[in-house]
């Protein structure tokens, strides 16, 4: 029986190719700079800064159009396996097995990916102009500046998230280099009136139960003119912070994990 591709442009799918009309496929899709995907079983060994090794189970491989490599199991979003853009690949057949090896020169490592069993193969056209505009909640925010306190101001430290006081809960609360006690309140689009003076509230709280000096910042990527008369009327301070730098910070923190898990699992040489 012939494997004869579905080509309806710009998709084409191969439903259980055997190993050789894979090679070519997968060959030709990486050649053109097509994005590939694999589905399939198959075993994953990994060399470079460390080493791995993943036994046989099914998967979703990924190689996209710039040569970034991404091994998917059915679950979890990250991915098992990964290697960067700029790869160069290599694929074989050895049996009835089809062979994919992507390398990378600088640093040197190298993923070899052995499908014994290939369920089907798309390789995708893709056209992708969009801007891709990344913004986080108010949650998120506080979530961003607990992660990297540095986004309001160097060596503050974060005692407390949503601190309960009897007007109700601080986002974010802490001490600043000289030990003042800081109140921080998270506002993710234009802070009014009603944001000042609840943060004021916070502020009258805390000092009721303390002889030390309280500070009160509120954070917003802007304050309405009225606003910012009402801040320094009250001596609450005003902190510019957008929710897309935030999403930034937040987004490198769980790269940063994610490759922190890869390493755990992983044996280092």
């Amino acid at each position: 029986m012939v494997d004869v591709p579905q080509a309806i442009e710009p998709v084409a799918f191969l439903k259980k190719p055997r190993s050789e009309v894979a090679r070519e496929a997968v060959e030709k899709g990486v050649s053109e700079h097509k994005c590939v995907i694999i589905i399939g079983a198959c075993e994953v060994s990994y060399r470079g800064r460390a080493s791995s090794k993943l036994e046989l189970g099914e998967r979703v491989v990924f190689i996209k159009e710039d040569g970034a490599l991404l091994v998917h199991r059915p679950s979890q979003y990250s991915p098992v396996n990964w290697m960067p853009p700029q790869c160069l690949y290599e694929t074989r057949t050895v049996g009835n097995s089809l062979v994919i090896k992507a390398v990378r020169r600088k640093p040197s490592e190298a993923i070899r990916i052995t499908f014994n069993r290939i369920n089907a193969i798309a390789t995708l056209t893709l056209t992708d102009r969009g801007e891709f505009s990344l913004y986080a909640s108010e949650e998120e925010m506080g979530e961003a500046i607990k992660s990297d306190p540095n986004l309001i101001e160097p060596d503050l430290r974060l005692t407390s998230v949503e601190k309960k006081v009897e007007p109700g809960f601080i986002d974010l609360y802490g001490t600043d280099k000289q030990g003042r006690l800081v109140v921080i309140e998270v506002k993710r689009k234009t802070a009014g009136r009603r944001a000042a003076t609840q943060l004021a509230k916070y502020i009258e709280a805390i000092k009721q139960h303390t002889n030390r000096k309280v500070r009160g910042i509120l954070v917003a990527p802007n304050i309405s003119k009225e606003t910012k008369t009402l801040l320094a009327t009250l001596n609450i301070e005003f902190k510019q912070l957008s929710p897309r730098r935030c999403a930034e910070t937040l987004n490198k923190k769980r790269e940063r994990e994610t490759l922190d898990k890869y390493a755990r699992n992983i044996k280092i040489d």
